[in-house]
């Protein structure tokens, strides 16, 4: 049975997500998670490709978000700009390795449940795979992230109304 990580009905779901995008390099992308009045959160912004940049991210508070036995995360989503990441991380910091796991809701669909098998999801460090580290641990899931990057400026907007695990 899926157990809710986010349930972004409820407007405090969004409270203290915070953009990271490439700024942090010299980048101009911008992106943001604000709640929508309609009962979910967009993950909303532009990419841009000015001075070397070319991603941008959102990432959740620091949280007891693992589990053991979890086998996916679960996504309910529609939106277009992507493709999108769902990024986890197991430790508080701000730069550290992040497991990651790509997902692309279909445009003009309306919502889709996107399942995200925790055994596709690939250690990165700042962009790169990271190679010899050990498989994600569900229990120690401590923040969630948002991620659309590429190698095209444009704008987007994804709508989700939960992120789970199952």
């Amino acid at each position: 049975m899926p157990r809710p990580l986010f349930d972004f009905a409820e407007p405090a779901a969004t409270d203290g997500w915070r953009a990271i995008d490439d700024r942090v390099m010299g980048g101009v992308s911008r992106s943001r998670l604000r709640h929508d009045a309609r009962g979910h959160a967009v993950f909303e912004g532009e990419v841009s490709l000015a001075h070397g940049g070319g991603f941008a991210s959102v990432r959740s508070p620091a949280g007891d978000f693992g589990v053991s036995g979890a086998l996916e995360v679960l996504v309910q989503a529609r939106g277009a700009g992507g493709p999108f990441k769902l990024t986890l991380f197991t430790d508080d910091g701000f730069d550290s390795v992040a497991w990651q796991c790509g997902f692309d809701p279909a445009p003009d669909v309306g919502w889709q449940l996107l399942r995200l098998p925790l055994a596709g999801f690939e250690a990165r460090h700042r962009g790169r795979a990271v190679p010899g580290v050990a498989p994600l641990d569900a229990r120690r899931v401590r923040q969630v992230g948002l991620m659309t990057a590429g190698r095209a400026a444009r704008c987007f907007a994804l709508e989700i109304r939960a992120i789970s695990r199952a």
